[in-house]
């Protein structure tokens, strides 16, 4: 103990550096002091510098930057990115190197913003891959934190399916393409769909590089239209046109599958540049054509429903995936053009008769007119010449009107053969479509399967009667009924009508007789074959003036026979003269043959 007493302690020892567990020599200490001021010296304000991560708390976030001491930064700074962890290098910005409690402040947001536009640029320019920050909300999209820059998130550019809710997405940290900035307004949008369509698209291209044609394939009904659906085949779409759903036809393919189904197809075409998958479902089922009965020929009878209508015809399905094709012209026997629809809709059960069939082509064409017997069969013993029928106007034409008798049946008109009396200038006037007109038989032509008809062959020829009543030079009152520049057409009694030229309708106090006026005619013509009556009004009242004139005129009988004497005389005198030169002439023939 008394050996103790006698120990000092040494005046120089640092007990502080003892507390801590550290006895520096003076040397070190020295070095320790030059390289501390030498690192406080290169760090300035406003300066950005790396700091490393040395502690991490809710609230807080620990930088040490080689100064004297170590920085705290708000852990908001950081909620761009969640993976931050002790040891990470980070730019800090250097607001203070000492505050008034002798802290060092820094900040991480406004070092991110200095650089923070040309990290943006770089990042279009490159299509780098970015982290970024969902803020909030906003019109059409969202706020997303890039770089400490404020970018635009449009709503259809979140994923590649439509987003309904955008509230789920506020806070995370999602990863971003700058796809588009505005260096005036410094405007930034960025796209995460993007991402996944590259990826979608890469995916895609690896599987059709892989496809063949024929190659089957299971898949997912993803989307129904009217024209087709479109199936899931694991990344990539593809199209089974609705001709292609089923042998049978389809109006809905809704009929055929349902959304979310799964199902095989065979792949029938595909083009890698435009990336058209084009997909078939009913190839994986034999053809309906092959299982057809092997026994089924040309004329015999089936059954099937029309499935769809044509202006030319009706398709008949028969058995399913089988049809054939009734031609308008082999739905009736008639001849006029009609449409298939008169006759038939879609719906209808029929039974036709087999008219071609070719099981190569796998084409059919049916008849539904060949059930019934064709009515020009026996059309001479129905519709005998002479015979008297009901017949439905069908058209007219200038020369004629066409009726129908019966479906198939039809004839023929002739504007020559409708009135015995009238003179028609067109059909229209005497009758109209849809009306019935009561005719005759004149004429059977069977090979061209057309009837001539008359409708006055009904009564008897009146002008059998005319010719003993418009005897030529009988007189008859007439009106006109019609003036034109060649004369006018006059009605006569019991119907008839004639016709006067110009100068014979010249009245006696020299005008022209007008249209309507009631005059006396006299008839100049008759003529029964052409049915044509030539009248005068002039004649009537010019003939009588004649006569009277040639009354004074003509001379006492003792005079007339001294006056016709010279006349016969001279007639004579003049056949003589005639004879003799004759003669004179065969007395010089005779004289030159001998």
């Amino acid at each position: 103990m008394e050996n103790l007493k006698n120990i000092a302690p040494l005046s120089d020892f640092d007990w502080e550096a003892f507390e801590k567990g550290t006895v520096d020599t003076s040397a070190e200490r020295e070095q320790a002091e030059q390289q501390y001021d030498t690192t406080l010296g290169r760090i300035q304000e406003n300066d950005v510098v790396e700091g490393r991560v040395v502690a991490i708390s809710k609230r807080e976030v620990t930088v040490s930057i080689n100064s004297k001491s170590d920085g705290v930064i708000a852990a908001s700074e950081f909620r761009y990115n969640p993976d931050l962890k002790v040891g990470d290098i980070v730019e800090v910005y250097v607001e203070s190197q000492e505050d008034k409690k002798g802290q060092l402040i820094l900040s991480h947001k406004k070092a991110r913003a200095s650089k923070s536009w040309e990290r943006v640029n770089q990042a279009l320019e490159s299509k780098e891959i970015v982290k970024g920050f969902i803020k909030c909300r906003t019109k059409g999209g969202m706020i997303v934190d890039v770089f400490g820059v404020e970018a635009f998130l449009p709503g259809s550019q979140i994923d590649v399916k439509p987003i309904r809710d955008y509230d789920v997405f506020v806070g995370k940290t999602m990863e971003f393409q700058v796809v588009k900035i505005n260096q005036e307004y410094r405007n930034v949008v960025v796209s995460h769909k993007a991402l996944i369509e590259a990826e979608l698209e890469a995916q895609k291209q690896e599987i059709i590089s892989k496809l063949e044609k024929g190659q089957v394939l299971e898949g997912t009904v993803k989307n129904i239209t009217s024209y087709g659906v479109f199936i899931d085949l694991g990344g990539v779409d593809g199209l089974v046109h609705i001709t292609d759903l089923s042998w049978s036809r389809v109006n809905d393919p809704h009929d055929v599958v349902q959304l979310g189904q799964e199902l095989n197809v065979v792949i029938l075409d595909f083009d890698e540049e435009k990336k058209r998958i084009a997909l078939g479902l009913k190839q994986l089922q034999p053809h309906p054509w092959d299982a057809l009965d092997s026994e089924l020929k040309v004329g015999d009878v089936v059954k099937g429903k029309v499935v769809v209508m044509t202006d030319y015809g009706a398709f008949v399905e028969i058995a399913p995936g089988v049809e054939g094709l009734i031609h308008v012209s082999e739905m009736s026997w008639s001849q006029h053009l009609r449409s298939a629809q008169d006759f038939l809709k879609v719906g209808d059960e029929v039974e036709a008769a087999i008219l071609t069939l070719d099981r190569n082509e796998r084409k059919m064409s049916l008849g539904i007119k060949q059930l019934k017997d064709d009515p020009w069969k026996d059309i001479e013993a129905k519709y005998p010449v002479g015979s008297k029928h009901t017949a439905k106007v069908r058209n007219f034409t200038n020369f004629g009107v066409f009726v129908e008798l019966e479906e198939g049946v039809d004839g023929l008109v002739h504007i020559s053969d409708l009135s015995w009396t009238k003179k028609v200038k067109h059909p229209s006037e005497f009758t109209q479509v849809g009306a019935e007109m009561e005719v005759v038989v004149l004429e059977i032509d069977k090979e061209n399967r057309r009837l001539s008809l008359g409708h006055k062959q009904l009564e008897e020829n009146p002008w059998d009667v005319f010719e003993t009543v418009f005897t030529e030079g009988s007189v008859h009152e007439g009106t006109i009924v019609e003036q034109m520049d060649k004369g006018a057409v006059v009605q006569l009694p019991y119907g008839v009508e004639g016709f006067a030229t110009p100068k014979h309708l010249v009245k006696e106090d020299g005008s022209h007789a007008a249209q309507g006026e009631t005059l006396p005619f006299k008839v100049l013509e008759f003529n029964k074959e052409s049915k044509r009556i030539i009248l005068s009004h002039s004649r009537t009242f010019e003939d009588a003036q004649r006569e009277a004139t040639r009354a004074e005129k003509r001379p006492s009988k003792k005079a007339a026979k001294k006056e016709a004497a010279p006349t016969v005389q001279n007639q004579t005198a003049g056949q003589t003269l005639g004879d003799n030169d004759a003669l004179a002439e065969l007395k010089a023939q005779m004289e030159k043959g001998e």
